[in-house]
This record gives structure tokens, C-alpha cells and sequence, in this order.
């Protein structure tokens, strides 16, 4: 049982610093948006984006192999992994939402990457309205995976 709770643990820690990362990179499109002819402070900005864009990536893929062996671990090590999945149905709505997170913040970095071929932004109102998709998957997939509804 010891390696299911730090594969679990190690899952948790990436998902967290993934979710980190997902949160703000919109926020560095709304700082983006909101510095117009500041061109030092827009380029700053941009590194920032690629260069946690590409944590996340690793944070996701990290939380992703975790995920991985716990799900599926329990047929090669019965006695260390239970088998987590039997029956959950809960788990197809947390993956779908995980897939549509994980979209959502590819689609901010290659909104904010756009920039640099001359496409505008949304505004910075629409930007922050847009924000809050995350905090609403989130809380969806967390309520999911704590009560299990079916």
C-alpha cells in the first residue's frame, strides 16, 4: 500500500502545480492585454507564458504517468495498488473535464503566442470573464472525485 500513496501523493503534487499553471497563464493573457504599446512588458510577458507553459506540460505528463500506474498498476502489483477503477463511472466525467482543462489552457497559450502575428486579444473584460472556466472545471472535478457520485 506504501507505493499506491506515493504514487498518489506524487499524482496530487503534479495536478496541483499543473492547476497552478493553468490558472495563470490567463492571467498573463489579461496582463498582456492590458499593457498595449508597452512593448518591453509585452515581451517579458510572453516569455513568462512559454516558459510556463512548458512546466505545465511537464506537470501535466508527470501527473499523467502517476495517474497511469495507479490506474492501472493493479495488475502488475496487486498487493501494493488496489484497484482503484472497478466501478467508478465518476472517473469518465473526471478524465472528460481533465481533457477539456487541458485544452482550455493550450488554447491560452496559442491565443497569447498569436499575438505575435499581430492578432489582438479579447478584451481585458472578456479575458477575465474567460478565467473563470478553470475554477468551475475544477471545483466539478474535485467534487467528483471526492463524493463519487456514480
Amino acid at each position: 500500500m506504501l507505493v499506491y500513496f506515493i504514487l498518489k501523493s506524487a499524482h496530487l503534487l503534479f495536478v496541483m502545480a499543473w492547476v497552478a499553471a493553468v490558472f495563470y497563464l490567463p492571467r498573463l493573457m489579461i496582463n498582456f492585454a492590458e499593457s498595449p504599446g508597452q512593448a518591453d512588458v509585452q515581451a517579458r510577458l510572453l516569455l513568462m507564458a512559454k516558459r510556463l507553459y512548458k512546466f505545465g506540460h511537464v506537470m501535466f505528463g508527470l501527473a499523467l504517468v502517476c495517474g497511469l500506474l495507479i490506474w492501472f498498476g493493479n495488475r502488475f502489483a496487486p498487493d501494493n495498488i488496489p484497484d482503484v477503477v472497478a466501478g467508478m463511472k465518476w472517473m469518465h466525467g473526471k478524465l472528460g473535464l481533465v481533457a477539456i482543462l487541458f485544452a482550455y489552457y493550450i488554447w491560452s497559450y496559442k491565443r497569447l503566442q498569436a499575438t505575435q502575428t499581430g492578432k489582438a486579444l479579447p478584451s481585458a473584460f472578456t479575458l477575465r470573464v474567460i478565467n473563470e472556466l478553470p475554477v468551475l472545471l475544477l471545483f466539478i472535478i474535485i467534487f467528483l472525485v471526492i463524493a463519487k457520485p456514480f
